[in-house]
């Protein structure tokens, strides 16, 4: 079966979902062909061919020129199914299937709900806007072959509308940053114990809070930030706080960077802002703090609280309050024995439950019942 996967947001090969999935159906036999448009030209990785349609400058472009381009070079390919990771494409895929082909759609988001986060429109716009999405999107979305969620809650809002609808998560590949809980919670002389941030840096994201509790945060103890800053301006900004003495700032890290970050980190913070796009969403980096055998210190989400506590692999706080994620750092420092328990309870739910092969099953379930 030769299986096309089509976005034209998003660069070629990293942690998200849709690369995983690449590489999983091409493992498994399947033709896979990723389409992209990040201007850095074909080639093949993992057994996935790279299509670049090329890059164009600013969102309206991509959203309409783009689109076109890769609707253009989807029909080129002619693929037994098409699969779309952006919201833009929904267009794309309805004219796919008045071609024949079969369609499946990944919804990386809850796009409704997101257009109720714009906060930059007024009320009553994000609300018309939110229910116009909301009625395209099932008017579309109802014809394609399937709908792959990215968590049990978008799931369960499409099987409202359609029967084939599997949620798929973002979970990590065992073994990929395993490490050791008790190899990392006692200093060396001189040196002070640190505790990790990986991840796009912005406002919703914590960063004021993150340091902004380091310059409380009672023992001694330093913030790794792998990263890219969102804005110059918010980098500027918080560089001028007294606790960005106690950060170091490493920018965009490989994967080999995260893993080394995480190797010398005592506990990993995901303490990401109440706002709708957050509440029910699974963060991988959550994921991989577990499975590097690093406590985790998320926001205090129910989602989010029942996976942490359940798991007993860390504390949960108010992301909004730099006192309650000091605190939670100060205890991570001050109990070690209490912190290795919970990083090898983080590791072994992430090998029993929180993994990639048991999501790829799901998928390549999904995928032989297109092909019936």
């Amino acid at each position: 079966m030769k299986v096309v996967h089509l976005t034209s947001a998003h660069p070629r090969f990293d942690t998200r979902i849709f690369h995983k999935q690449c590489r999983s159906l091409a493992a498994a036999g399947y033709s896979v062909t990723l389409v992209v448009a990040d201007g850095e030209g074909d080639e093949e990785r993992d057994g996935v061919a790279i299509v670049d349609v090329g890059r164009l400058p600013g969102r309206l472009k991509r959203v309409m020129k783009t689109t076109q381009r890769v609707h253009e070079q989807a029909r080129q390919l002619d693929a037994d199914v098409y699969h779309l990771h952006d919201p833009e494409l929904m267009p794309v895929g309805r004219r796919l299937k008045r071609q024949g082909k079969c369609v499946v759609y990944d919804a990386h988001e809850d796009l409704p709900r997101q257009m109720l986060a714009k906060h930059y429109l007024n009320k009553f716009v994000r609300r018309v806007l939110s229910r116009g999405v909301e009625t395209y999107q099932r008017r579309v979305c109802r014809h394609f072959d399937a709908v792959v969620a990215a968590t049990p809650y978008i799931r369960d809002r499409f099987e409202e509308f359609h029967p084939r609808v599997v949620d798929i998560n973002n979970f990590p590949m065992q073994g990929e940053l395993d490490g050791a809980p008790d190899a990392r919670l006692t200093a060396a002389v001189g040196e002070a114990l640190s505790v990790c941030y990986v991840g796009g840096i912005a406002e919703v994201r914590g960063i004021r809070e993150l340091v902004r509790a380091m310059e409380r945060v009672e023992h001694e103890c330093r913030l790794q930030l792998a990263g890219d800053f969102k804005q110059l301006s918010l980098e500027q900004e918080v560089m001028t706080y007294a606790g960005w003495a106690r950060v170091e700032a490493h920018g965009y890290v490989d994967r080999a960077g995260v893993r080394q970050v995480m190797a010398g980190s005592i506990a990993g913070l995901v303490t990401l802002h109440p706002i709708i796009n957050y509440l029910d969403a699974l963060p991988v980096k959550m994921f991989e703090y577990m499975s590097a055998g690093l406590p985790v210190i998320a926001s205090d989400f129910p989602l989010w609280r029942e996976i942490v506590e359940g798991s007993d692999c860390g504390i949960c706080v108010d992301p909004l309050d730099p006192d309650a994620i000091a605190e939670a750092i100060d205890f991570i420092v001050s109990h070690p024995e209490r912190a290795r328990e919970m990083g090898r309870n983080g590791q072994r739910a992430v090998a029993e439950r929180y993994n990639w092969q048991q999501e790829e099953r799901k998928l390549l379930d999904t995928y032989r019942t297109l092909s019936r």
